[in-house]
């Protein structure tokens, strides 16, 4: 039998899961369960392996146990695979955990209090952990973190101006979509060369958005915070913010700090700025002039942040899109792009279009990138080394 191992990606009522052969980290299943927590689907797997899940249906009143359970039988199934651990993608390591670790009780007990940090994705991804030890007892897990990819980030990026006993108290900007980040540096150099040593600003543009600065493949600097609430503009979410205006809501128009913390993280960003929808696709399909202030409010932050991290890099060699507005919206790709032109970037609008690869100018004197996200691959390849310490 071929060994496999499984990536879980577990969100407040979904779990996304890969399956990967141990040996050539080729990916042999992708898919996923929508609805976790109330009608819970299927949403369906493409691979090779993706009938080990035909014609068994998922119970619609399905929690995160009963999904993980249900995807564990459905690997059970195979003749030929044989499961030799599982991954997950944990979104806060604090200021501890800077790279992959094995699970036992002292981390989830560790993991545990940092779910104050990250309340609307912490519980999701330890629940998962839970699941699968229940389901499938004594496989090897692994804890993956968003918040590792940024612990490269000198001490000055990673501060506040607050006093120091808090900072040595933890608070700090740890930086997220860093298995996204990751993924990015493992490939890039294939794609763009020496340029992907250099000085590299990768843009993460999905519901929730984010840019990171590298260096030889590492992070130096990176706009969400203490949070996953600071920095770009996102589906729901603020963004950067000042922190008068918070003050101001509490103390002057007297609400209390859930129903702030409801405004900026859930009714917001572009969804707040249009009074429209979160997502981007509709829009730009739209003709009212809320949506297309919200879509140029949301290029002008990301080219605001971009010229930040030119300015802690000293510089740029080249520019990445990801996720997925960064993957497939030529149209606001196109937008930032031009709010970058003094920089020397400059699109071929035909290959932009396209969606292809490289889509600068061939002149242009910063190459400009898009990349397929892949947050399983890195949790993958982490697993995999563990099993080999």
């Amino acid at each position: 039998m071929d060994d496999a191992i499984l990536v879980l990606n577990a969100g407040s009522s979904s779990v996304k899961f890969a399956l990967f052969g141990a040996g050539t980290l080729e990916p042999l299943c992708r898919g996923g369960i929508e609805g976790i927590g109330s009608r819970a689907s299927f949403g369906g797997a493409k691979g090779p392996e993706a009938h080990l899940f035909d014609g068994v249906e998922l119970p619609e009143t399905s929690n995160h146990e009963a999904a993980t359970r249900w995807l564990l039988d459905g690997i059970r199934r195979s003749d030929r695979l044989s499961l030799r651990a599982a991954g997950h993608r944990v979104v806060h390591g604090g200021p501890d955990f800077s790279a992959p670790v094995g699970i036992d009780d002292a981390v989830m007990a560790a993991l545990d209090k940092l779910i104050p940090l990250a309340p609307a994705h912490q519980p999701h991804n330890l629940a998962a952990i839970r699941a699968v030890a229940k389901a499938w007892p004594g496989l090897p897990q692994v804890a993956c973190f968003d918040t590792a990819f940024h612990r490269s980030m000198p001490r000055l990026a990673q501060i506040f101006a607050i006093p120091h006993e808090l900072t040595d108290q933890g608070l700090v900007r740890y930086g997220f979509h860093g298995l996204s980040y990751q993924h990015v540096a493992d490939v890039l150099p294939g794609i763009a060369g020496e340029a992907a040593m250099g000085r590299v600003i990768v843009c993460h543009l999905g519901h929730g958005a984010s840019l990171c600065a590298m260096h030889e493949g590492r992070s130096i600097a990176t706009t969400m915070g203490f949070t996953a609430l600071d920095g770009l503009m996102m589906g729901m979410r603020c963004g950067a913010i000042d922190a008068g205006l918070v003050l101001h809501l509490i103390e002057q128009r007297g609400m209390a700090p859930a129903e702030v913390s409801e405004i900026l993280n859930r009714r917001s960003g572009l969804l707040g700025v249009s009074g429209i929808s979160n997502d981007a696709r509709t829009l730009l399909a739209s003709d009212e002039p809320r949506a297309r202030e919200a879509l140029d409010l949301f290029a002008y932050r990301v080219v605001r942040e971009a010229g930040s991290l030119m300015a802690a890099l000293g510089g740029l060699d080249a520019l990445v899109f990801t996720a997925g507005i960064g993957e497939r919206s030529a149209v606001i790709r196109s937008g930032i792009c031009r709010g970058l032109a003094w920089a020397g970037v400059a699109l071929d609008e035909t290959r932009n279009a396209a969606n292809e690869t490289r889509i600068s100018e061939d002149a242009a004197r910063i190459p400009v990138y898009v990349v397929a996200a892949d947050e399983e691959r890195p949790i993958a390849r982490a697993v995999l080394q563990q099993q080999k310490c």
